[in-house]
């Protein structure tokens, strides 16, 4: 049975992928920080099933030990401080997390596991202001972020590791990808949640930023399995990871208020406070590379993942109120 370790095992990406690889017969070990208090709402169903494990991408030491006690076959990194916003009021935090975090985990492999294969979640954020359309593997980055920054630092040393100590280290630049999972602050679950809350009579309004900003939007459940054929490459590269389509935050909001029987503009109102310093405004994938070399297509559209996650949070806010109400 092989071993796999998932850091950010608590979030989207990483409850998905525990999923994905429980159900290919590997044992399972989730890497969690030691908080006060345990965030286990999206691997809840999972726990009897995932070994979970303390330690922190900001702590070389406690890395290290996990995986030498581990001996894992497969590394997957997709632990990060990965909402944008949050990378401009806590940049230092974000370098520390999402780039300088990357490379302790790596040394913690090359110390104690080198044969190991190693997963690193790159980002389209890389590309920022894009100087191609659509981007490639080839295409140069141009971050528009702080956690963009620090997202080709985290990309660059783990081929830096590739090549100068023959880690079988690969990078997915994954496009956005989303899903009921996905947290309250991004722009496409924060549609979800406003639009039921609205169809439910909890709210009267959806206040949304840059209303022409365009995405290459995917379900996270496919994504995963996209990581997980990277690993099982005889060579280690990186991909480009996306569905080819691109949609604004505008198609999206109308998509959702559309399937609950509602018109967008009658709710959606523009608020500046969400507009980013620097904006990206396109992010498109060529996902050429990815389908040709490991087979993989997404096989949710994007009208299916934006009623997937509408229906998801109308069944949330309807349970909370049964539950609410004693029946």
């Amino acid at each position: 049975m092989p071993t796999a370790l998932i850091t950010g095992v608590t979030g989207q990406d990483g409850s998905y992928l525990a999923e994905f690889l429980l159900a290919k017969g590997y044992r399972v070990v989730g890497v969690v920080r030691r908080t006060s208090h345990d965030s286990y709402e999206r691997i809840g169903h999972l726990l009897e099933r995932v070994e979970i494990v303390a330690a922190d991408l900001l702590d070389q030491h406690s890395l290290t030990t996990v995986i030498r006690d581990v001996e894992p076959d497969e590394v997957f990194n997709l632990a990060a401080q990965s909402f944008v916003p949050t990378s401009f009021t806590q940049p230092v935090l974000t370098g520390e997390f999402t780039a300088l975090g990357v490379t302790r985990l790596l040394e913690a492999v090359r110390l104690a596991r080198p044969q190991a294969r190693f997963y690193q979640a790159s980002s389209s954020e890389m590309f920022g202001k894009a100087v191609e359309t659509p981007q490639r593997e080839e295409t140069p980055f141009h971050p528009r972020s702080p956690y963009g920054v620090a997202k080709v630092y985290g990309h660059w040393i783990t081929v830096n590791y590739r090549e100068s100590y023959g880690i079988h280290a690969s990078s997915g630049i994954l496009f956005n990808h989303e899903s009921p999972r996905r947290g309250l602050e991004f722009v496409t679950r924060k549609i979800s949640h406003g639009v039921a809350r609205i169809k439910l009579g909890l709210a009267s309004e959806l206040r949304l930023g840059n209303l022409d900003a365009r995405r290459d939007w995917g379900f996270a459940g496919d994504y995963v399995d996209a990581m997980w054929r990277m690993l099982q490459q005889p060579e280690p590269d990186d991909y480009v990871v996306g569905t080819g389509e691109t949609h604004s935050v505008r198609e999206f909001a109308a998509l959702a208020f559309a399937h609950v029987g509602l018109d967008w503009e009658d709710f959606v109102r523009l608020d500046p406070a969400f507009v980013r310093p620097a904006e990206v405004d396109l992010l498109l994938a060529d996902p050429t590379k990815v389908r040709e070399r490991l087979d993989w297509t997404p096989d949710v559209g994007f009208a299916a993942l934006v009623t997937m996650m509408v229906d998801a949070d109308v069944r949330r806010l309807e349970a909370r109120a049964d539950s609410r109400h004693g029946s």
